[in-house]
């Protein structure tokens, strides 16, 4: 039998051994722009070795649960933040290093107007919204050098909801 994986909610106790949330759920830090607006300041550690901060907009096909999990990705030149695009949950699934391979991968459900900064090195899923359109703007590093590394998991797991 395939071994499981239950989508657990996301907070940022769960999620802080593998990168930070982004969200607006708290007081803002800051009043800025004649008292109109809120800054939530400084939430996520961008981490980059060489290269550059880029911006890019992704646009991913939507997964169904369950879902089957046969490929994580890691990138040891830079985080890597998802910020959604949409008023749509979308699923992060992470896992620490075990020798060079993922370890036992969790999954999180990331709810509405909410992203995630995945710290350099831990290893991810690929980009799993579940409704569509799935579109991101992401924040990552450019520049040269090798900053993906990707492993096939084998046997494959199954993310249930």
């Amino acid at each position: 039998m395939q071994e499981q994986i239950t989508i657990t909610p996301i907070t940022g106790e769960n999620f802080a051994p593998f990168g930070d949330i982004l969200d607006a759920n708290s007081a803002p830090d800051i009043i800025i722009n004649q008292g109109r607006c809120g800054r939530h300041h400084d939430r996520a550690l961008l981490d980059f070795s060489g290269g550059r901060a880029g911006i890019s907009v992704f646009d991913s096909s939507p997964v169904a649960l369950p879902y089957t999990l046969d490929l994580m990705e890691r990138h040891p030149l830079g985080s890597q933040c998802f910020m959604p695009m949409t008023e749509h949950p979308f699923m992060v699934i992470v896992g620490h290093d075990k020798n060079g391979q993922p370890d036992q991968p969790q999954a999180f459900l990331v709810p509405p107007h909410t992203g995630i900064n995945i710290h350099r090195n831990i290893w991810h899923g690929v980009l799993t919204p579940l409704h569509g359109p799935g579109l991101f703007a992401v924040i990552d590093r450019i520049g040269d050098g090798v900053n993906l590394e990707e492993a096939v998991i084998d046997p494959p797991y199954l993310v249930i909801g």
